[in-house]
C-alpha cells in the first residue's frame, strides 16, 4: 500500500518506493539520503504536526511536510 508522509506518526517505520520529479526539494533530501529504497522510523511530530523528524541512516532529519510532497512510501510492520 502506498502512502505519503502526512499518514506517519511518531513510532512508525516506512520505507521510500518512489521519489517526486517534479518537487525542488526532492533533489535535496534525495542527496541527504532520502533516496528510493531508504528504511526510517518517525521519532519526532512537532505539536502542531509540521514538521516531523526521522531517524535514517544513522542520522536524524527534519522536514516539513510540504518538502516531502510527492515521496511515496510503504507503512512497515
Amino acid at each position: 500500500m502506498s502512502n505519503d508522509f502526512s499518514d506517519l506518526r511518531k513510532g512508525m517505520r516506512a520505507r521510500v518506493i518512489a521519489v517526486p520529479e517534479h518537487n525542488e526539494f526532492a533533489e535535496r533530501l534525495q542527496e541527504l539520503g532520502l533516496t528510493r529504497g531508504t528504511e526510517f522510523e518517525v521519532t519526532q511530530i512537532a505539536p502542531l504536526g509540521d514538521p516531523i523528524e526521522i531517524a535514517l541512516r544513522g542520522y536524524r532529519l527534519c522536514l516539513r511536510r510540504s518538502e516531502a510532497a510527492g515521496f511515496q512510501i510503504e507503512v512497515l510492520p
